[in-house]
C-alpha cells in the first residue's frame, strides 16, 4: 500500500506542475495572435477587446519576457499541431509528444489564462503516452472567439 501512495503522490506532483504551467502558455498566444473574424482594439488599460463580447485579452498581463516566451511557445504549438478536432463548446488541438511536450504545452496554458481567464483548459495525455491533448473551452461565444483568434476554419 505504501507503494501505491508513493506512486499517487509522485503522479500528483506531475499533474500540478503540468496544472500550474497550463495558464501560462494560454496568455501569451491569444496576446499576439491577430483577430480575423471579430475587430479587437486595445482600450486605454490595455485590454484587447473584440467589439460586442465579453472575452478580451488582457496584453498587459505578462512581462515582456514572459511574452517573448509565450509567443516561441505559441508559434511552436501551432505549427506543431498533428489535429484540431471542434467540440460542443471549443476545440482540441492534438500533438505528438516527440514534437510538444505535456510541460511546454502546461507552459503555455498558465502564461495564456493570465491574460485570457475566462478559457477552460483541458490536457490529456492518451494512447499509452503517444497523443497530447491541449482542449480550449468556455462559457457560450468562446467557440468563436478561439476559431478567430487561432485561424482556425
Amino acid at each position: 500500500m505504501r507503494r501505491q501512495k508513493e506512486r499517487f503522490f509522485g503522479m500528483s506532483k506531475r499533474a500540478m506542475t503540468a496544472a500550474a504551467l497550463a495558464p501560462f502558455f494560454m496568455a501569451s498566444t491569444a496576446a499576439t495572435l491577430p483577430a480575423q473574424d471579430s475587430p479587437a482594439k486595445a482600450n486605454k488599460e490595455g485590454l484587447s477587446v473584440a467589439a460586442q463580447s465579453k472575452f478580451y485579452c488582457n496584453i498587459k498581463a505578462l512581462t515582456p519576457a514572459e511574452r517573448a516566451r509565450h509567443k516561441e511557445l505559441s508559434d511552436k504549438l501551432m505549427g506543431a499541431r498533428s489535429e484540431t478536432v471542434e467540440t460542443s463548446n471549443g476545440y482540441e488541438f492534438q500533438y505528438s509528444p516527440k514534437n510538444v511536450s505535456l510541460a511546454e504545452v502546461a507552459e503555455w496554458a498558465v502564461a495564456e489564462s493570465k491574460c485570457c481567464p475566462f478559457f477552460d483548459f483541458h490536457f490529456d495525455l492518451e494512447r499509452e503516452g503517444t497523443l497530447v491533448c491541449l482542449r480550449l473551452t468556455g462559457s457560450e461565444g468562446v467557440k468563436a472567439f478561439i476559431r478567430a483568434e487561432f485561424g482556425l476554419r
